[in-house]
């Protein structure tokens, strides 16, 4: 938009469309970055995994880039395919959630934390607001997160950073079913890992946070 007189002033679309530029840049929507996530899911036994980027700027969210689920049923999980790749979804729960916060400023993390929990978290959602920001500064320190039924009940997760320099773009995240997973084994973890390390090495990206 133009004034009447003077410069061009930038309206906030124009976050948007950067946030949109971002999430078509070729080297998190290309075969690269999906040969990362089938890698994952082949390497834990058929787990579930997402790539989630953060929602557009001003909105403390996540949403989905991508999936591998092989021919597994989504709506076991109480979302179809396009829920899952079009709806942002909150900071306040799920581990690929409080991955993504935990390196977002300490006032985002002050604001997410006092946000009502959504209705469709699991049991094993932290409540406790208190003990949910110290879920952030141990996710910060062993660098990946863990949730117990935490998006959803009967499913545990375990997700990593994503990070481009020293910002964090997304996380991804590994699903799989508490009976078959009830405890997130040490071999889980590392592929898990590795695959944040790996997304955020495409296009000359860094882990280091």
């Amino acid at each position: 938009m133009r004034p009447v007189r003077g410069r061009y002033e930038l309206g906030s679309a124009t976050a948007d469309l950067g946030f949109e530029a971002l999430s078509n840049n070729d080297s998190l929507s290309g075969h690269e970055a999906k040969e990362v996530l089938h890698s994952l899911r082949h390497a834990t036994n058929g787990g579930l995994v997402f790539l989630y980027l953060k929602a557009p700027f001003g909105i403390a969210g996540r949403q989905c880039l991508d999936m591998s689920v092989g021919d597994s049923d989504l709506e076991e999980l109480g979302m179809t395919p396009r829920d899952v790749l079009s709806v942002t979804r909150s900071l306040r729960t799920g581990a690929s959630g409080r991955t993504i916060l935990a390196y977002l400023s300490e006032d985002i993390q002050q604001r997410v934390a006092a946000e009502p929990i959504p209705e469709e978290a699991g049991p094993g959602v932290l409540r406790d607001s208190g003990k949910f920001l110290n879920s952030l500064a141990e996710i910060r320190d062993v660098g990946y997160g863990i949730g117990r039924q935490e998006c959803m009940k009967d499913w545990n997760s375990c997700a990593a950073p994503i990070i481009h320099r020293d910002t964090v773009m997304g996380a991804v995240l590994l699903l799989k079913p508490c009976t078959v997973m009830p405890e997130v084994p040490e071999s889980v973890i590392d592929r898990t890992v590795t695959a944040g390390r790996d997304l955020s090495a495409l296009g000359g990206w860094t882990t280091e946070p």
